[in-house]
This record gives structure tokens, sequence and C-alpha cells, in this order.
């Protein structure tokens, strides 16, 4: 399996996106690589809400202020007047519905990061709090054995005298 450079996939992955907008399989012919390859590229970037244009990824270019404006103007439209606005403007209609998501939420990207940091921590917490719960379980169980031990010994230290 070959391995390629996060540049080399980056040059790429502009290419396929806007404005270029050039065909997976022109790129197979001209560079050699498999076509599901590149199509997953080109799938991941978008999930990721890449854009490449000027040199800039989406979210550099379009500060919260330019994200909002954007978003007020495309409510109103329909969804071919939305995509026309789209292609004018080098974006997909998948990153103005995340934009407007992010501003409902409330979210900037330091508190998803934050979100989930304490998603793991949350998760270790629980695994911690599971082992310790054992821990004392197999602790209550050694001291019951101990009482019952000493118990028993003095039960037989009895017998033994009578």
């Amino acid at each position: 399996m070959a391995t390629y450079s996060k540049a080399f996939k980056e040059k790429l992955i502009k290419k396929m996106l806007p404005p270029e907008n050039k065909k997976v399989k022109d790129l197979v012919k001209e560079y050699k690589i498999h076509e599901q390859t590149l199509y997953k590229w080109r799938r991941k970037a978008k999930s990721n809400g890449i854009v490449y244009q000027d040199g800039k990824k989406s979210k550099e270019k379009y500060s919260k202020e330019m994200q909002l404006q954007i978003i007020i103007e495309t409510s109103g439209m329909n969804n071919q007047e939305t995509s026309e606005y789209c292609r004018r403007k080098g974006l997909y209609v998948e990153e103005i519905e995340a934009w407007k998501k992010s501003i409902i939420n409330g979210e900037t990207d330091k508190e998803k990061k934050i979100k989930s940091e304490l998603k793991i921590k949350d998760s270790e917490l629980k695994k911690v709090k599971k082992e310790l719960n054992r821990k004392e379980k197999a602790l209550a169980e050694a001291a019951a054995l101990l009482i019952l031990e000493k118990k028993i010994q003095a039960i037989w230290d009895s017998d033994a005298e009578n």
C-alpha cells in the first residue's frame, strides 16, 4: 500500500474541489492513483468542511461575521438559489448548514475540543470507579474470610480444650 505525503494529498484534493473541479478519472490518469483513494480523500475533506480557495481553508477564509452574513443572505433562499449562491462563492451547502448548527448551538472550536476531552475524561473516570468498586468487593470478601477463619479457629480451639 502506497503512502502519500500530506502536501501531495492536499494538492490533489484542491484540484478535485472548487474552483478547479477536476474529474477524478482525469486525476487517476495523470497521477496513477487508485480511483477509490481519491474519492476517499475528497469525501473526508468535504466531511471536515474543507474547501480550498486562495490557498486557505473555508474556516480560515470566512470569519464568524462573514459566516453569519452568508447564513442571513441564504436564509430566505430555496435549495436551488442556495446552490447557485454557493457556486458563485465557492462554498458548499453543507458548510453553511454546519455554520448554522455551530451558531445555534453556540459552540466554538475550543468548546468542541473541550467537550471531546471531557468525554474522554468521563470514560476514564468510569473505568477507575468500576475498578475501585471491584477492588472494594474483593477486599470485603477477603475480610469476611479472615473473620470466618478466626471464628472457626476459635471453635476448634474450644473443642480441643474440652
